[in-house]
């Protein structure tokens, strides 16, 4: 059964049990709280990710959101404040996110959690990641870190970004 909670930045977490990957933002920028969908500022590069490394069957547009549970996917946030930019998050904006994100795998069992970006790892955990698959799981969910997807991301190229996205759709797969 999907769950469609709406969180205070009126982003509704995209969830449902047993997904291939629950990918976890740092948290909503002003694009997407407005537009009540994750990742929807149109620089922001993560629907042209998930379907160029093929985690989707075809490119969603952000107001699709909820059509990717079909994809065996799901969306949620770190965070839930939305913000101008990420560094205007404090920490006591990730209180209680490593609980939620333990909850949410001890309930609906997904068999990843991939954060699009260190600092959505660093948010929850209060650890400094490196990229790609971590030590740490979560129950039996396993954790990855990408690079962000964010425009204010700008330094880490397109080629590099695919790559890992690559990397993760062949452990979910």
């Amino acid at each position: 059964m999907a769950r469609q909670d709406v969180t205070p930045s009126d982003v509704p977490d995209v969830l449902a049990s047993g997904l291939r990957v629950v990918f976890v933002g740092i948290n909503p920028g002003r694009v997407s709280a407005a537009a009540r969908a994750h990742f929807a500022n149109p620089r922001n590069d993560f629907w042209r990710l998930l379907h160029a490394a093929r985690l989707t069957s075809r490119l969603y547009e952000p107001h699709e959101q909820f059509a990717l549970l079909e994809e065996g996917i799901g969306v949620t946030n770190a965070a839930y404040r939305t913000t101008p930019g990420s560094g205007d998050l404090r920490r006591s904006d990730f209180a209680g996110s490593a609980d939620r994100l333990e909850r949410i795998a001890r309930e609906l069992r997904p068999r990843w959690f991939a954060f699009v970006g260190k600092e959505a790892y660093r948010g929850a955990f209060g650890e400094r990641p490196e990229l790609g698959v971590q030590q740490r799981t979560l129950g039996d969910t396993q954790l990855f870190v990408l690079p962000s997807t964010s425009p204010a991301n700008a330094a880490v190229p397109w080629k590099e970004r695919l790559r890992w996205f690559r990397e993760l759709a062949l452990l979910v797969d």
